[in-house]
């Protein structure tokens, strides 16, 4: 027979105290004296007592989680070191405010679709490139959310980095190198009619390449300049250069947005027998830890990526404390160029 469930009834009754009292233990400890908390406490661990999180959900119509809108499925994303500094930065603020985190990745490939099924407080929304209607969908909800590495939106938190600016530093040091023939290999963007129609990251990125080209003349349209998307993964980067290296036109210099898509470049050179920087320069964009260790070590763009969880989450946690419209923060954080050993002059 199923044993019965412990109830606050019965923890009260067992210590002596209200219901009401109880419930303080559990969900307001600062109404309570530390000598009546302690025995509450000690009289529901005694009984086995643990609070029905859906009651309490409907008590107090909070979780205590915060969301993490994902761009891509969770295999994808959990074999990203990106996202593992990422979740750094915002388990510092869920540990310090206390509240739990919630991955949320794409529903049936839809981000969208996510939103209603996941009960949290309020959501980080990461790598929304553009909106497919899931900005609309969070205000019609009337849930608190901050995007990462997006497009603005009137009334919404953002933070992001100076993709533009790291991007045209990069560039500039390829082009003082000598570099005229380049392949730029951007994250899959999903938007049809080539880069002008890009959005987000991938677009400021792309206009920091462009700024730095123009300066010397060129453009993506240029002899020996060419922009391909590929998957943002490290098999990704891998495909990508088995490819372009058995065509007869071979760049002198590959820009990965992304230190992951490069890392993969670098495999797949090391398999084929391919020197980098002697053959080919490569270079990535994020700073992972892996980036320094590589073989070589990578020439890449750092930018605060744990930083930016942490502010996302605080500025998340400040709108759901408000529990009204809190202030707006519009951050961007400052990318810097490390010089490693990717990169050299061209060869040919």
């Amino acid at each position: 027979m199923k044993a019965r469930r412990v109830t606050m009834q019965d923890v009260a009754e067992r210590a002596s105290v209200s219901k009401t009292a109880v419930s303080f233990a559990f969900n307001d400890t600062s109404r309570l004296s530390e000598p009546t908390l302690k025995h509450i406490l000690e009289v529901a661990a005694e009984l086995g007592y643990s609070q029905d999180p859906a009651a309490r959900m409907l008590r107090t119509r909070r979780t205590n989680s915060l969301g993490l809108l994902l761009p891509q499925q969770l295999d994808i994303v959990l074999a990203n070191p990106y996202y593992t500094q990422f979740l750094q930065g915002i388990g510092q603020t869920c540990n310090r405010e206390g509240f739990t985190l919630l991955l949320a990745p794409p529903l049936r490939g839809s981000m969208l679709k996510t939103i209603p099924y996941a009960a949290v407080d309020g959501f980080i929304v990461s790598g929304l490139e553009y909106d497919r209607g899931e900005v609309s969908a969070l205000r019609q909800r009337d849930i608190p959310f901050v995007l990462v590495d997006s497009e603005h939106h009137d009334g919404v938190s953002s933070v992001e980095i100076e993709d533009g600016r790291g991007m045209e530093m990069l560039v500039e040091h390829l082009l003082s190198l000598g570099h005229r023939r380049i392949l730029f290999l951007a994250f899959e963007t999903g938007i049809a009619g080539g880069y002008a129609n890009w959005r987000g990251p991938a677009l400021r990125r792309m206009n920091g390449a462009i700024t730095a080209l123009r300066k010397s003349g060129l453009s993506p349209e240029s002899e020996g300049i060419e922009v391909r998307e590929v998957p943002c993964t490290r098999p990704g980067g891998e495909q990508a250069f088995r490819d372009l290296w058995n065509e007869p036109e071979r760049p002198t210099a590959i820009v990965c947005f992304s230190d992951v898509i490069a890392l993969g470049v670098l495999d797949a050179a090391h398999e084929m027998g391919v020197s980098v920087p002697h053959d080919v320069s490569v270079t990535g964009f994020d700073d992972l830890a892996e980036a320094q260790l590589s073989q070589p070590s990578l020439t890449t763009v750092r930018q605060p990526i744990e930083t930016k969880g942490r502010l996302a989450a605080e500025y998340l946690v400040e709108s759901i404390s408000a529990g009204e419209p809190s202030r707006v923060h519009r951050q961007e954080l400052h990318t810097a160029l490390l010089l490693r050993d990717s990169t050299g002059l061209p060869n040919q």
